[in-house]
């Protein structure tokens, strides 16, 4: 085979030099499986051929098998650029070293094997166990990008919540402010009282946001170095590999132990006293129409999808399914004041509030819709994260939360959420325009 012929047959395009790992697109063009995903990573979506163009379908790569057979071959009768064994003399029997000692980590000759000091030791080909060491650097390799695209989405959450840190604070003085200036029994030192521990506890999250960020980032650094730094090793000659191997493969693991978590900012609900008293007067009863339990709530599975980011290449990741309890009001609501509360403390997954009635009997119910004024709640890992609709937020709050209570002012534009159990405000939303009759909504499931 000529050299032109085989660098095109068993050379990746993208780092031009023999595969490694490699799998093939439905386009049949073939690549390193660590070369396609480092250029997909970053690429946009859907993934395309590198050299083609074309869409790739596939929901997971998986290595060809019979390609990956053909190089190594190749690599053993091939070019003389391709890593390969160098041959080394033994100078007490003047034979070829071609055995590997898995006791003492030596390369032996055949009489040397057959010695007293390594008669009873195990003896593989050079060959041989140069193959199956690479076999587990790209094992490792493959748990390594896991960790990278892990702490790529860490990272990335850290970034959304400090660029966002700042206008939560704000508006959640401006909910606090709304909701003491409707008790005229509050004093003013209350409310101060209130705001300060807002900004004592929101400064204090803020800098440890700003740390983990940093944490993070110089983590990925060091798995990215690693995952390099194993690929390289890969392609070394087998005796390089041999000689590198243990050293490299404790380095992986340990670089691969203590990932940085992201930091779950929440923040302390205080009590506003008399704020449950006054609302208790708009308490209405909210009779539930169109009662349906269902697998498929649009709302809920969109939230899910935005929490987990987008999937990295070749990790096919579906959305978990469980079953939720959906309703909402047989009454809407074009003026006054009401006031309702409902228990969630037995939901994982949840959204309560309010809705335009040509959403609620949407068959999709996604969350960029108009016309929704909800709290959600998403549980994952036991971790609960609450959010509001339009647009899209997320609200810092410790939970449980328990009994939430839902206070409407149609005519005054504002939807508030509390707390009942200790009187305390989780969110508002402020300044509403609300032009078209609403419905009370409900939705609960567990993860």
């Amino acid at each position: 085979m000529g050299s032109n012929s085989f660098r095109k047959e068993f050379t990746c395009s993208l780092c031009v030099k023999y595969f490694i790992d490699p799998v093939t697109l439905g386009c049949q063009h073939s690549f390193c499986m660590p070369c396609l995903c480092l250029c997909w990573e970053e690429g946009q979506r859907p993934p395309r051929c590198p050299v083609c163009g074309e869409i790739s379908h596939h929901a997971t790569l998986k290595t060809n098998i019979v390609l990956k057979t053909r190089v190594f071959l190749a690599r053993r009768t091939g070019p003389y650029d391709l890593p390969s064994s160098a041959e080394e003399i033994c100078e007490i029997h003047m034979k070829t070293k071609t055995f590997f000692c898995e006791v003492t980590k030596d390369v032996l000759c055949l009489p040397c094997c057959k010695s007293e000091e390594h008669v009873a030791h195990m003896h593989c080909s050079i060959e041989w166990t140069a193959e199956e060491y690479r076999q587990k650097l790209l094992k490792q390799m493959r748990s390594v990008w896991q960790k990278i695209q892990e702490n790529k989405r860490n990272l990335n959450q850290e970034i959304s919540k400090l660029r966002t840190w700042e206008d939560h604070v704000t508006l959640c003085r401006k909910m606090v402010r709304a909701e003491c200036w409707k008790l005229c029994r509050l004093v003013y030192s209350e409310e101060k009282r209130y705001l300060r521990k807002l900004e004592e506890e929101s400064d204090e999250i803020f800098q440890q946001l700003k740390e983990s960020q940093c944490n993070i980032y110089l983590k990925g650094k060091l798995l990215r170095k690693i995952y390099a730094e194993l690929k390289e090793l890969c392609r070394k000659p087998d005796m390089e590999l041999l000689q590198h191997y243990d050293i490299m493969l404790k380095r992986s693991e340990s670089v691969q132990l203590h990932t940085p978590q992201p930091v779950v900012p929440q923040l302390s609900l205080w009590p506003i006293p008399g704020l449950i008293d006054w609302l208790d007067q708009f308490q209405v009863y909210i009779a539930l129409d169109n009662e349906v339990v269902t697998c498929h709530v649009p709302v809920l599975e969109d939230l899910r999808r935005l929490l987990a980011g987008p999937d990295p290449p070749g990790v096919d990741n579906p959305p978990p399914r469980s079953k939720y309890f959906l309703a909402w009001g047989a009454e809407s609501f074009t003026s006054g004041q009401r006031y309702w509360e409902v228990d969630v403390a037995g939901s994982g997954n949840w959204a309560i509030g309010f809705c335009h009635d040509s959403w609620a009997r949407k068959d999709d119910m996604m969350l960029d819709s108009e016309g929704i004024f909800l709290l959600l709640c998403i549980q994952e890992n036991n971790q609960c994260s609450l959010f509001t609709s339009s647009p899209l937020s997320p609200q810092y709050f410790k939970g449980p939360l328990g009994r939430v209570g839902v206070f409407l002012d149609y005519d005054g534009g504002v939807l508030s959420f509390v707390k009942v159990a200790n009187s305390s405000l989780i969110c508002s939303f402020l300044s509403c325009s609300f032009s078209s009759p609403l419905k009370p909504f409900l939705c609960s499931g567990h993860p």
